[in-house]
């Protein structure tokens, strides 16, 4: 009676472990939204401290226009359009080979002027002979490429006056969205008049794209392949 009680609870034990297994890997993943993450999300201006106001003056003090300056992005909350035109291209190759060959005779040793044998036969009389050889190889390429443009806002300036930008992009194309997020620091004079910079110009660069969509489930590896081909499966 005992044994068959610890079977029930084993069957039951199962499936509930195969429900669960199930379960979680039949929910669906959902992709990153517009403003899911706040490491891209626009930045506003700072609000200035209050002046004081000269009624009647022509000019009044204010951040909207300077008459000695660009119109280049350089406070927090301004706007700054990057180009994008990465390019990488990558390949490896190896090449090994190895040989060895060993060989080794022992004659028959002469005991008291004759040779020692076994019913006439000599039994010290040895040779060795070995060969080992080895040869490997292995290649590997890779090549991405992404152009466009993406305008970003400054969240920070620092204290040597780079500036830190980041943003988003998103595009409704048929059945999906695309997205471009970018994150990175500027050195202000890498901005062109045009208030545009080149993408390879800034550092710390953090660049993503991706879709969401039909298009991109249809291209992405089911549940259960991924778990034959993850770490945990052992074969």
């Amino acid at each position: 009676m005992k044994r068959y009680a610890n079977i029930k609870m084993l069957r039951a034990v199962s499936l509930l472990l195969a429900a669960s297994f199930l379960a979680t890997g039949c929910a669906t993943i959902e992709g990153p939204k517009p403003g899911d993450d706040t490491s891209f999300a626009p930045v506003k201006p700072v609000v200035p401290a209050s002046r004081q106001q000269y009624n009647g003056a022509i000019y009044q003090a204010g951040t909207g226009m300077s008459l000695f300056t660009d119109n280049k992005a350089r406070q927090v909350g301004d706007v700054l359009t990057v180009i994008l035109t990465e390019r990488t291209n990558a390949s490896k190759s190896a090449n090994t080979s190895t040989e060895k060959q060993s060989e080794l005779e022992l004659l028959n040793p002469t005991v008291f002027g004759g040779p020692v044998t076994y019913n006439g036969q000599p039994i010290l009389n040895t040779s060795i002979n070995s060969s080992n050889s080895f040869d490997g190889k292995g290649s590997s390429s890779q090549s991405n490429q992404l152009t466009g443009y993406i305008s970003v806002t400054v969240a920070d300036v620092q204290a040597n006056g780079n500036l830190v930008v980041q943003g988003e992009k998103w595009m409704q194309l048929n059945q999906g969205r695309e997205y471009v997020r970018l994150r990175g620091i500027v050195r202000l004079k890498d901005v062109e008049p045009n208030n545009t910079v080149d993408s390879t110009k800034v550092a710390n660069a953090e660049i993503f794209y991706g879709g969401t969509g039909a298009l991109n489930d249809a291209n992405a590896q089911g549940w259960l392949g991924r778990f034959f081909n993850s770490k945990v499966w052992p074969f």
